[in-house]
């Protein structure tokens, strides 16, 4: 079993911080960001996304529980998005701890938030994952997900932070 539940505002200060730093890094990884200004970046980004945190319209934040009274094993956050006159439900971030990966959690809870999206009135579930995170990019294809673009780059040497 594993079930969302709302995530508290003392868990989003935690989570608000290891998420940016987290993205930084992935961002750092793929190239696209330098190490200068990666956690900037990061923090702008979050903070445009998320400018009244958990009060956010349209934003959706949980915790990923084992048990209903278990403690927390991760936490997804998707937002409500209308583009091109569609709404859909948008994944911006899935975390299992470190501690607790490879036990199907990740599985179970997108599972978890396949009714939540559908209570909303929505049909489908977009994400993005990074080129070097090939074992999300596995486990989003075996949970039906389809590639619908590729952003590809080459370095051509020099120095990158």
């Amino acid at each position: 079993m594993t079930i969302l539940v709302p995530m508290s505002p003392e868990s989003y200060r935690a989570y608000r911080e290891a998420t940016i730093a987290a993205y930084a890094e992935d961002n750092i990884a793929a190239g696209r960001w330098l190490r200068d200004t990666a956690l900037l970046q990061s923090r702008a980004n979050f903070d445009s996304l998320l400018p009244q945190g958990l009060a956010t319209p349209d934003n959706y934040l949980f915790e990923i529980r084992a048990t209903p009274a278990g403690t927390p094993v991760g936490s997804i956050w998707f937002a409500v998005e209308a583009r091109h006159g569609v709404r859909s439900a948008y994944v911006y971030d899935v975390e299992i701890n470190a501690e607790s990966r490879r036990a199907g959690h990740a599985t179970r809870a997108f599972a978890a938030l396949e009714p939540v999206v559908r209570d909303l009135g929505i049909s489908s579930i977009g994400l993005h994952v990074f080129g070097h995170n090939l074992g999300a990019q596995a486990l989003y294809a075996k949970l039906g997900y389809g590639v619908t673009g590729i952003n590809m780059v080459k370095h051509l040497g020099g120095t990158r932070a």
